[in-house]
């Protein structure tokens, strides 16, 4: 049967199966790549039967009166309204009768509608004609006396068609996912929406429900989405069916191995070493085949994430560079002529930014030269005809330590930096969450319409106006008129108390994170009988599974966590988690860091925990202008973790062991030692090193000699603050203060500083008009030292006094 483009499309496929098709590539140029295309299922849309399903008749060649009685009789059970049915449809019929055709759809296809043009158009400026005949196509559709296209179907608009097509069809499958449908928790037009989009793809393939495929509804979504009528614009990027197909597979339309979720059936999953290379487009096919063969054989020792690391730099940052510098280069010798342009080219990003991590671009191509070398020995008729001089020279690697102690310098900055903003985020998130729970507690007692009054504030419970399965609860707060959705926001900040809490006081990474399961949570009964909670963490970076002992901060916050589970579900569910460097679905375990999306739960990524913490920041930083531009990531939360175990006397390798890391050198790495740890490490070596000499060189000070000491200190007080130097030194820098790197400023004197600026800019000033050079040069180095001593003390004025923790003698024992 003949029809327009997106008709063909949804038509001229071959049959096809239940059968899944996983990390499968569709060669259809017009479905879209990235992240999510549909590659666990093939998208196809399923056979037109050799019978279409038509309860009311065959009204394919029947004249247009016979069609409009038959819709009359069935849409109007009263006689005395038919006559408006009657008269909808004559417009319409008319309207097509002027298209040759034997058959009404071969009508409606020489129309030109299926290409997306309404069918009011037709009336031109009647509007009434335009909304009788927009009805009239409505029931032609549902009553299958035309079959229209994708866009046929979704340029005219429905408010009733899922009744009209479930009046027709009567089909007790269909009512039975309609009824499913219907107990989703979400909202009254999500739920009409996964309706109608089972419908409208029913309509559209000319199939009754039993015929729908997963390989089907995915081509319908696939198709909406390329067409833009998933989302609100063709940006969006959404896909039709999301809510459809979860309860499609649980009433067992879909097979057992069909993904549980659309989501899951689109998601591209791990890529093929041929397919990382060829995305890039090498010209050279000897040397592409060689970056295949050779990250192949490197495959087996790496996790996809480093191995899809490895062939972005090999083929894209390496090789595509080259063929760009000359594109007439044949093998790996490159002139060096070449090697300078690209190191050059390695300097930037392609978006023009620095490139702040040149090493693992050099390493990798340095790897590649060398294990051909070593290669070539074992395997010469293999590997030997690449062999060719390494372009990483050994001066590109000299600085490689330097750099990699200057980033652990900026991590151990950034760490000293948010160190003292972590009470702040945990306390604001913790103080949230907990007002907006008293908050919601409260307004659950009073009925829609009511007001109450809490801490002084005057709220008034609105009602939703929504056939929600779990209305929602929403307030107007009385003295500002802004309406907040409390049920929604306390959600939020929920989760948002949970993750921050949880990486806080458990110290994990964000996988780790996302990990963490119901069976996660462990108990020990040590051998005096006290019991020990534990948390189990699942194997990850380091491939390692670890116990840690949870604190009893961290024991209440995942137990708030599985409270909340078992308050809306009566347990913790199942659900799949997405791996975002693996590329791959886990299996469905009880994960406590899980939320609904499009109707069933599943687990959190880690972009969602980076989102979820981002969110607090900015919130914050409308009340805390420290926070402005501040951001946490995951990770920052296990430096601070581990800054603060070993600054509070952890054994090292202790904390080693809680945090995963199978070196102790990197947990050292991880810790941002500050000054007042520098300094009672050192009186802890002073302690030491008293304590190792001999006795007798500790006697009692004469008089003379401790009136002598106390006069020291006595005269290192001088007008701007004291003076550190030693006891039994005399002053160096002939009482010249300002200069003197021993002078500590008294904050209380900063006025005094500035005095004393003046008066120096007033004597330079003299001494450049009288040509005074040497006056000058020393009037300018007084200066400089002034300005740093004044910047000095308002740094340590802003960051307040440090507490040193020195003991204070505590009072004697009395025994009764």
């Amino acid at each position: 049967m003949p029809g327009s483009k997106v008709g063909d499309s949804l038509r001229t496929k071959g049959p096809t199966t239940n059968r899944v098709r996983r990390h499968e590539h569709s060669n259809d140029p017009e479905v879209p790549v990235g992240a999510f295309a549909p590659t666990a299922v093939q998208a196809a849309p399923p056979e037109p039967p050799a019978q279409p399903p038509r309860s009311l008749g065959d009204f394919s060649t029947a004249s247009a009166e016979e069609i409009a009685e038959a819709a009359a009789r069935h849409f109007r059970p009263d006689e005395r309204e038919r006559w408006k049915v009657r008269r909808e449809m004559h417009d319409l019929l008319g309207h097509l009768a002027a298209f040759p055709g034997s058959t009404w759809q071969e009508r409606w296809e020489a129309s030109g509608h299926d290409a997306g043009r309404q069918v009011r158009e037709a009336a031109g400026d009647n509007k009434r004609l335009g909304r009788r005949m927009n009805a009239a196509v409505g029931r032609a559709f549902v009553m299958r006396l035309i079959r229209p296209s994708l866009l046929g179907f979704r340029a005219n608009g429905f408010s009733s068609y899922v009744p009209w097509f479930r009046s027709v069809a009567r089909d007790s499958w269909l009512d039975e996912f309609c009824e499913r449908a219907d107990r989703l928790p979400v909202s009254a037009a999500r739920r009409t929406r996964a309706k109608f989009d089972v419908c409208c793809a029913l309509t559209v393939f000319g199939i009754d429900l039993k015929d729908l495929t997963p390989e089907g509804l995915l081509h319908y979504a696939v198709e909406s989405r390329r067409h833009g009528l998933a989302g609100e614009n063709p940006r969006s990027g959404t896909f039709a069916g999301t809510l459809a197909w979860p309860v499609l597979h649980e009433m067992g339309q879909f097979p057992p191995s069909t993904p549980r979720t659309l989501r899951a059936a689109v998601t591209r999953g791990q890529i093929s070493v041929e397919e990382a290379v060829d995305r890039h487009h090498l010209r050279n096919r000897a040397v592409r085949d060689l970056l295949v063969e050779y990250i192949r054989r490197r495959s087996t020792g790496l996790d996809y994430s480093t191995l899809r690391q490895l062939s972005h730099l090999l083929a894209k940052v390496f090789w595509k560079s080259i063929e760009e510098i000359n594109p007439d280069q044949v093998d790996l010798r490159l002139s060096e002529e070449t090697v300078t342009q690209w190191k050059e080219r390695l300097l930037t990003l392609p978006n023009g930014k620095p490139r702040l991590d040149m090493d693992n671009p050099l390493m990798a191509v340095r790897a590649l030269y060398l294990d051909l070398h070593t290669w070539s020995v074992a395997e010469p008729e293999r590997w030997a005809q690449w062999v060719a001089p390494c372009p990483i020279r050994d001066a590109d690697l000299r600085h490689f330590q330097l750099r990699r102690r200057r980033l652990q310098e900026r991590m151990a900055n950034r760490t000293r930096d948010r160190q003292p903003l972590l009470p702040v985020l945990s306390q604001y998130v913790n103080d949230t969450w907990h007002r907006l729970k008293t908050l919601l507690e409260a307004a659950k007692q009073v009925s829609p319409g009511e007001e109450f009054t809490l801490e002084g504030t005057t709220w008034l419970r609105v009602s939703t106006n929504e056939r929600h399965n779990r209305p929602p609860v929403r307030l107007v707060n009385r003295s500002t008129g802004e309406l907040l959705r409390l049920s929604q926001e306390e959600n939020i900040a929920f989760w948002q108390w949970a993750v921050v809490e949880t990486l806080r006081l458990a110290g994990l990474r964000a996988e780790e994170l996302t990990e963490l399961t119901h069976l996660s949570v462990r108990q020990y009964q040590r051998p005096s009988g006290e019991v020990v909670a534990l948390l189990v963490i699942s194997p990850s970076k380091s491939d390692r599974e670890r116990v840690i002992p949870m604190s009893a901060e961290l024991f209440h916050v995942i137990a708030q966590i599985i409270r909340r589970h078992r308050d809306e579900h009566g347990t913790v569910q199942v659900c799949a988690r997405y791996d975002l460097h693996e590329k791959v679905w886990s299996e469905e375990l009880p994960y406590l860091f899980q939320t609904t999306h499009s109707g069933c739960q599943r687990a959190m990524s880690s972009t969602t925990v980076w989102r979820v913490i981002g969110r607090a920041c900015e919130r914050l930083a409308v009340t805390h202008p420290e926070f402005d531009g501040v951001k946490f990531a995951p990770h920052d939360f296990r430096r601070l973790f581990a800054t603060e175990l070993v600054n509070n006397g952890l054994p090292i390798h202790i904390g080693a062991a809680l945090l995963g890391h199978l070196d102790i050198r990197t947990t050292r790495g991880y810790v941002a030692v500050f000054d007042e740890d520098v300094i009672s490490q050192y009186q802890q070596f002073l302690a030491r090193r008293r304590a190792e000499r001999p006795t007798e060189e500790y006697r009692k000070p004469s008089r003379e000699e401790w009136d002598d000491f106390q006069e020291h200190f006595d005269k290192r007080r001088v007008e701007l603050g004291s003076c550190g130097r030693p006891y039994g030194t005399p002053c160096a820098h002939e009482h010249a203060c300002v200069r003197c790197p021993m002078l500590s400023i008294n904050p209380k004197m900063l006025p005094r500083l500035d005095e004393l600026e003046e008066d120096l800019i007033s004597r330079r000033k003299r001494a450049v008009e009288e040509g005074w050079q040497g006056e000058i040069e020393g009037l300018d180095l007084t200066l400089t030292f002034l300005r740093s001593k004044r910047q000095q003390t308002r740094r340590i004025q802003r960051s307040g006094p440090v507490e040193l923790g020195i003991p204070h003698q505590r009072p004697p024992v009395t025994q009764e």
